[in-house]
């Protein structure tokens, strides 16, 4: 089995005019989350929601500056670590994963022998 960082992008704007039914249904969402990776046939390994761009402080070389670097709509809100035989595996589990407002990136953990 390898491990596989699914991370969540979503849009910030659209979390903060989410009403209180909407923030219930998408936490639902993420609680139903680790059953269906395991009917998937994969391991949830970890995971967890960051704080918004607002509180992210960026390195470059030895500058730091406030807030995310680049500017994009879609923001990284947080992730899962998965167990999965493969990527297809990997990919499958990611398909379910709640993401309402935005998408997902599936990418292998790299291993050092």
């Amino acid at each position: 089995m390898a491990e596989y960082m699914i991370l969540i992008y979503e849009s910030e704007e659209k979390y903060a005019a989410a009403t209180p039914d909407d923030y219930k249904a998408i936490m639902d969402a993420h609680n139903r989350f680790p059953a269906q990776v395991a009917e998937l046939g994969g391991t949830l390994k970890g995971g967890n929601a960051l704080q918004g761009t607002p509180t992210a402080t960026t390195i470059r070389a030895d500058i730091v500056t406030d807030g995310p670097f680049v500017e994009t709509k879609e923001v990284l809100g947080g992730y899962y670590l998965i167990e999965a035989a493969d990527l297809d595996q990997a990919l499958a589990i990611a398909k379910v994963c709640p993401a309402g407002y935005g998408g997902v990136e599936v990418r292998p953990i790299m291993t050092f022998e």
